[in-house]
């Protein structure tokens, strides 16, 4: 059976870039049908675009003294140096030569960083934990154990586990917490903002996916990353717009984005805010 028609928003991608016009794929030939798991990437200073294995990398060029073509892939993306003799056409064909080593390396890297994120949140008793772009507070006691008053200026999440509770039984009972407070939160905000962009959601499904935010298919079915919840809700707000406008565009084109801002002028601020976050620099 064929998978319906989707997009998806990852971590570490600029999945919505906003190339000059002469570098933006046409929505018809901006392969629609591609597997979910193949995602983009784009350097926040791209100035040219490829299609390397089914991957849309926009990357960014740049002339130098060196006496080769020269490619180097960070935490924003690829970018590829050239000398000054050396044509344009000469480049891109370098860069399809390389697709294979680049579309690796840059999975591998988009791994390492989400690793590394996710490391980040220390799920250990009396730790405050990001929750909505403020704290909660981690608070671990013995099961059957008589807990103490909440403080009134600190918001808790109380977990009762077993005195042998590992680290990893603490952080699946508190992403269990979390996850309970994303679905009725995400129901709302994409309850809310659906009629403004004229459109229908039909499913919501919470995912754990390590590199993406959430996932929009043509039939309704919407996926948000129960990580969201770690987020302010401008941001929440910024991913539920962005995966609602593509049930009218099903891409990136101008189009999209003019969907986007008619609901969200301020959403290129959010998007910033968004990849900067602690919790990674997701796009789709």
């Amino acid at each position: 059976m064929r998978t319906p028609l989707q997009f998806v928003l990852d971590f570490f991608t600029g999945g919505d870039p906003e190339l000059p016009s002469a570098q933006v794929p046409h929505a018809e030939s901006a392969q629609p049908h591609l597997p979910a798991a193949l995602m983009g990437s784009t350097h926040p200073a791209a100035n040219r675009h490829a299609q390397l294995q089914g991957f849309a990398v926009s990357y960014r060029f740049e002339r130098s003294r060196r006496r080769s073509i020269g490619f180097v892939i960070g935490a924003e993306g690829l970018v590829v140096r050239a000398p000054s003799w050396v044509t344009l056409r000469e480049v891109d064909a370098a860069v399809q030569e390389k697709a294979t080593w680049i579309v690796a390396k840059l999975q591998q890297f988009r791994q390492r960083q989400s690793e590394h994120v996710q490391q980040a949140i220390d799920w250990t008793h009396g730790s405050d934990i990001p929750y909505l772009g403020s704290t909660v507070r981690l608070r671990v006691v013995e099961r059957g154990a008589v807990l103490p008053e909440s403080s009134a200026t600190v918001q808790e999440l109380r977990l009762s586990l077993p005195p042998q509770a590992s680290a990893q039984q603490v952080r699946e009972a508190a992403e269990v917490w979390f996850k309970k407070k994303a679905r009725p939160l995400f129901e709302e905000r994409l309850s809310h903002f659906a009629p403004l962009l004229g459109v229908q959601w039909q499913k919501l499904s919470l995912s754990s996916a390590r590199t993406r935010w959430g996932s929009a298919r043509i039939d309704g079915h919407i996926r948000l990353n129960w990580r969201l919840i770690h987020l302010p809700l401008t941001q929440i707000d910024y991913v539920v717009v962005h995966e609602l406008a593509h049930l009218r565009e099903m891409n990136h084109s101008p189009r999209f984005w003019d969907t986007v801002g008619g609901i969200m002028p301020d959403y290129r601020e959010r998007r910033q805010q968004l990849r900067q976050s602690a919790l990674g620099v997701p796009e789709d």
